[in-house]
């Protein structure tokens, strides 16, 4: 502004100093400065919440006031201007100022005020928007929760059942499930309300749980893991692999007669968690609990704990690969802890 004012004046034959116009246009924006700061600071939420009347009563007076004080505040200051009619009284130079500037002040004070407005439009919908997606994951922690204590009770019941089976026919080895069943709680309850823990912590847990099957068909199954070891802190969420294997053996291992297998293979796969869960016994046949809908809690569980935590980042599939062998593969999002890259 101050260099194309100054332009104007030597192409209109005035004389005069760059540096006079600059320090003209700099108070004048100072001054337009700390009154734009008393509006934001002092009255942020007059401006919010003023209507259309109250814009046009109130605001609209007082935008005219304050340009007109502006304006005789400048004229104040500079005395000597406007150029070549530094003879002119103070009144006749303000009245000079004013039919030529008074526009420019008002649209400053308007921009400035619709400027805040918005902004304050702008921070109400973040915090709405952050609310909402607070809101949002503090009920998929609470569904996820309830979904753990939905799988809980069913995996005791389960384990309970399995110890009663053997208490009479063989006391030792419901001696040792009882100790293992022991543990596996003690981790249960020392994971308190974390969703995701790495996917080492969560084999031990299997782990726990395959040597209380093991009890019950002794050299009958054989049990193998394979986890390369660039995954083991990978997160997963807590418990999610139990519901699966148990499904292993309540419909495939219990199912065979003679040998059979359950293996779990975790592997970085395309730049995502691969687990497969194998185990030998009758495939999915039509009886299968998942394919006539009488899986209640381990299968559902897993999948609805998977799309709460995952959304469609994620997948799950069940499915038999040859005579009797089903396969349940999950694909999840590779992350780490804070602090680890899976290095």
């Amino acid at each position: 502004f101050a260099l194309q004012e100054y332009v104007g004046m030597r192409s209109w034959g005035y004389q005069g100093h760059f540096a006079n116009v600059l320090a003209a246009w700099i108070v004048h924006f100072f001054f337009w400065g700390l009154i734009c700061q008393v509006m934001w600071h002092r009255f942020r939420g007059t401006i919010q919440r003023a209507n259309l009347t109250y814009i046009l009563t109130r605001v609209a007076p007082v935008s005219l006031l304050l340009s007109v004080l502006e304006e005789a505040l400048w004229v104040a200051c500079f005395p000597s201007l406007p150029l070549g009619h530094h003879h002119w009284g103070y009144l006749r130079r303000l009245q000079f100022y004013l039919d030529s500037e008074l526009i420019d002040n008002l649209v400053i004070f308007w921009v400035n005020f619709f400027l805040f407005r918005g902004i304050e439009y702008y921070q109400r919908y973040r915090q709405e928007e952050y609310a909402a997606v607070r809101l949002e994951a503090e009920l998929t922690a609470a569904q996820l929760r309830a979904l753990r204590m939905q799988l809980n009770p069913h995996f005791l019941f389960n384990t309970l059942n399995n110890i009663s089976s053997l208490i009479h026919s063989d006391p030792e080895a419901a001696d040792q499930m009882l100790e293992r069943m022991s543990s596996m709680f003690r981790m249960t309850l020392d994971r308190g309300d974390a969703q995701t823990i790495p996917l080492g912590d969560e084999i031990d847990f299997v782990q726990l749980y395959l040597s209380i099957q093991q009890q019950r068909f002794p050299e009958t199954v054989h049990h193998y893991i394979a986890v390369s070891p660039e995954v083991r802190d990978a997160l997963v969420p807590t418990m999610i692999l139990q519901p699966i294997v148990e499904n292993a053996y309540v419909h495939g291992v219990s199912k065979t007669a003679g040998h059979a297998f359950v293996g779990i293979e975790a592997q970085s796969y395309s730049g995502q968690l691969r687990i497969c869960v194998r185990n030998s016994g009758q495939g999915l046949g039509p009886g299968h609990p998942f394919k006539n809908g009488r899986e209640r809690v381990g299968i559902p569980n897993v999948k609805a704990r998977l799309n709460l935590q995952y959304g469609a980042s994620h997948q799950f599939t069940l499915e038999e690969v040859s005579d009797g062998e089903v396969q349940a593969i999950l694909l999840l999002p590779l992350s780490y802890p804070a602090g680890l890259n899976g290095a």
